[in-house]
């Protein structure tokens, strides 16, 4: 990784708004050089740009944001560049509100929403492209030579079809602006401490609150956008199975960066850290480490999903035989969950409460935990009244997905959990049952076998329709798949 050029004791007053980085190996920057750099550059300023796909799209969530709170300044940040180690930075992620609102993705965005006497007016705060005068674009560490061109702010109005403006002027302008303001906060602390005396915690969570609840129900690019992370996790999965050799002998790191190469072919990243659970990993159920050792006979949890370079994840899982066929006792655990989540997704349709799948789901594993003689001589019903099963089943059937792996997370409980789906709904179906290494309550050899089975399902006008589908489910179906990629 190159260091950058900058002078350690700048003499001029624009040298100075240039960031600083100690130990340079150049002392500064002669007059000559300065100005060899700021003359002999082309004009690559782009014409005749066409909108992002989903302009019309964030064009009308504004409207419907607008139409909420009128009246009053809203302020949607994008978020800054975080410090990873040093002077190198955690790769950029927008907001998700920031980015639902208008389709960017660049560091330290801000859109603006003022108020008029109709609604509001919209403007897209931005940083300009880097400047040559004062040889910001070749000596600063954010400069254009280091990391890439930014658009013009005339691009980006045709882009986004947002009208675009400096951001580095916009905390001035709000120290100053008057009247009613909410913003997104956790995102821009300069913003914040522009707007510290003009917000407050409750206002500003009643707009968090809000855009949460506006993507409950998709439009149709964002389910276009879920269809194609699906689609591309499919075959992140397959790669996988591909190489399930490789990862017999090295870890489960091996599966981790193969899932990552297809999410980064096809996409922008992955929506969130890949588990790559082998063996007694599977039962611990966000294991992130993927440190562990890969043995055939043994099960493989493989939960990941590709972003969109449009910000929409996908979020599956399998599990699946490392050699390739299921042990009689694996088939039986995994059979049940599969049973489960039939009966899980067969409850997904317009109308439903939201929780009518997660209880169905529920049940059918309540059912095979008495019968296997894990909970005595109790009722189903009496178990689920208790929640015993919850010992081994551990965690909800499902959640919302969308920007987010877990969207729609600041949403009120009575219009989430304890809400109505409709048509436009997404959201995960994943039963599991996970029999601890260390759990004596069960025989022998249920210790460290985990399974889960995870799709995402969309919720239609006369049901469901499940987007994760191109990969198999059921035991049978799973084995017959592996073997025909394994050749």
């Amino acid at each position: 990784m190159a260091e950058e050029l900058i002078p350690e004791n700048p003499e001029t007053e624009e040298e100075e708004t240039v960031k600083q980085r100690k130990n340079g190996l150049y002392p500064g920057v002669s007059d000559e050089l300065a100005a060899n750099m700021k003359s002999g550059w082309a004009d690559t300023e782009l014409h005749g740009v066409e909108p992002i796909a989903q302009a019309t799209h964030t064009a009308a969530r504004r409207a419907a944001l607008s139409a909420r709170f009128p009246g009053e300044r809203l302020v949607i940040p994008a978020g800054n560049l975080r410090t990873r180690s040093n002077d190198t930075e955690y790769a950029f992620r927008a907001s998700t509100e920031y980015a639902y609102l208008t389709g960017d993705q660049t560091q330290d965005g801000v859109l603006v929403l003022e108020p008029t006497e109709d609604g509001h007016e919209a403007t897209i705060h931005l940083l300009p492209r880097s400047n040559r005068e004062n040889g910001e674009f070749w000596l600063d560490g954010q400069g254009e030579l280091w990391v890439g061109r930014r658009h013009s702010l005339a691009e980006a109005e045709q882009l986004l079809g947002i009208p675009a403006k400096d951001v580095r002027e916009l905390p001035a302008a709000l120290t100053e602006a008057t009247g009613p303001v909410r913003n997104v906060r956790g995102h821009d602390a300069g913003i914040e401490a522009a707007l510290t005396d003009k917000v407050t915690a409750e206002r500003d969570e009643e707009l968090r609150v809000f855009l949460s609840e506006a993507r409950l129900v998709k439009d149709a690019f964002e389910i276009a956008e879920l269809e194609k992370a699906c689609d591309a996790t499919a075959r992140g999965f397959e790669d996988v199975v591909k190489i399930l050799d490789k990862a017999e002998a090295t870890s489960e790191r091996y599966i981790e960066g193969t899932f990552f190469l297809r999410a980064r072919i096809e996409g922008n990243d992955i929506g969130y850290g890949s588990i790559c659970a082998a063996g007694p990993h599977a039962t611990t159920l966000h294991w992130v480490r993927n440190d562990g050792a890969v043995r055939s006979g043994e099960l493989l949890l493989l939960d990941a999903g590709v972003e969109t370079n449009d910000l929409y994840t996908a979020d599956v899982t399998r599990t699946l035989p490392i050699n390739g066929t299921f042990t009689p006792l694996q088939r039986k655990i995994y059979d049940a969950v599969y049973e489960a989540q039939e009966a899980g997704i067969a409850a997904v349709r317009p109308g439903a409460a939201f929780r009518d799948f997660h209880d169905a789901a529920q049940r059918v594993l309540a059912e095979k935990l008495v019968e296997w003689g894990l909970l005595g001589d109790l009722s189903v019903d009496k178990v689920l009244e208790l929640g015993l099963q919850r010992r081994w089943t551990l965690h909800g059937t499902g959640h919302m997905l969308g920007m987010d792996v877990h969207d729609c997370a600041a949403a009120r409980t009575e219009t989430y959990v304890n809400g109505t789906l409709e048509p436009g709904v997404c959201l995960t179906v994943e039963p599991g049952l996970y029999f601890q290494a260390d759990d004596l309550t069960v025989p022998e050899e249920y210790r460290g076998i985990g399974v889960r089975i995870e799709d995402d399902i969309l919720v239609t006008e006369d049901g469901n329709r499940n987007l994760s589908d191109k990969l198999p489910r059921r035991s049978d179906e799973v084995e017959e798949w592996m073997a025909r990629l394994k050749g």
